[in-house]
Order: structure tokens, then C-alpha cells, then sequence
């Protein structure tokens, strides 16, 4: 039993299996996942947001772009229990402490006053999709936000297909199913 979010990896896997194709050189960085990523990319296996949060920006620097399609937990339980919890009568409280922002944190760089690396952050959500995408395109200081409206059941998590909007300073684009 755990506190997690339900993400597959399969957007970040595919789009680094398109960068190989295209010829890029391609460093993944994953958490837990059932996917076998792509023969040539380097890959980097993480557990936690804390410990994808080090890779990441330990690497940054080497980076000409990055693409941040990982949906890192925003909180973390203050405490793990080591042993299980036992079932008792009552409701039962769990203090969970906010995560590291990666892409916000990529965004205060020196060198992004550069525009290096270009950051593509993500934006998974289940309403005003296009909306709060403008607001992290700016708050997290990257290039482009993918807005993905998770909500719909053929598109975002746990299937093969996905229709998003790419938000930019210049505008927004849809990208169909």
C-alpha cells in the first residue's frame, strides 16, 4: 500500500524513443515502470521525486533540451511508516510534505537567461487545462507547457493515444487525438 500518482511513463518513453529516431542523443531519466526503454538512450532509474530531482539537475547543465513529461508527486509523505499500518476505528491522518519543483527549479538556472536549456514542462489536469498551463508556462519559467485534460478517457493516462494543447508565449496550438 502506497500514496502515488498514476502515471505509466509511456509519454516520456515514446518521446525519447521520437528524439532517437531524429538522431538526438537522449538521456532517460524514469521512475518505476513496466516500460523497456529504448536501446540507445542513457537511461537513469530513480525511486523517489527526490532522487529524480537530484538526477535531473545533475545533468542539466549537459542538456540542450529537456522535456520534463514525468509525473513527479507533488507531496511526500513526512514519515513512511516502516511497518504496516494496522487498521484501527477512526480516520487516520498523514502529513505529506511538498516535493521540489523540478521544471521551476530548472527554470531559475543561469543559464536559462541563455534559453538553455529549452524546458518543456507538462501540464497534466481536469479542468481550465489550457488555462493552468499558461500560469506554469510563466510561474516554472519554461519554453513550452504540454496541457494534457486527463480527464477524457481516450486520452492522458493509461492509454496509447493522447490529445494535448502546446502552450507557448506565443500562443496555443491543439495537437488531435
Amino acid at each position: 500500500r502506497f500514496v502515488g500518482n498514476r502515471s505509466s511513463g509511456r509519454m516520456g518513453y515514446a518521446i525519447a524513443a521520437e528524439a532517437l529516431k531524429r538522431g538526438a542523443s537522449v538521456t532517460l531519466v524514469t521512475g518505476p515502470t513496466h516500460l523497456t526503454p529504448p536501446a540507445s538512450a542513457t537511461v537513469v532509474t530513480v525511486r523517489s521525486a527526490a532522487q529524480m530531482h537530484a538526477a535531473v539537475m545533475q545533468r542539466a547543465a549537459e542538456q540542450d533540451a529537456i522535456v520534463m513529461s514525468a509525473a513527479v508527486a507533488d507531496y511526500t509523505p513526512a514519515a513512511p511508516a516502516r511497518d504496516k499500518v494496522k487498521k484501527a476505528d477512526g480516520p487516520v491522518t498523514i502529513t505529506l510534505n511538498r516535493t521540489k519543483d523540478i521544471l521551476a527549479d530548472l527554470g531559475t538556472l543561469p543559464s536559462r537567461a541563455h534559453g538553455v536549456p529549452v524546458l518543456v514542462g507538462f501540464a497534466a489536469e481536469t479542468s481550465d487545462v489550457v488555462t493552468y498551463a499558461k500560469g506554469k508556462l510563466h510561474q516554472k519559467g519554461a519554453d513550452m507547457i504540454v496541457a494534457n485534460d486527463v480527464s477524457r478517457a481516450d486520452a492522458g493516462f493509461d492509454v496509447d493515444t493522447n490529445a494535448v494543447s502546446l502552450v507557448t508565449s506565443s500562443g496555443v496550438e491543439d495537437v488531435p487525438l
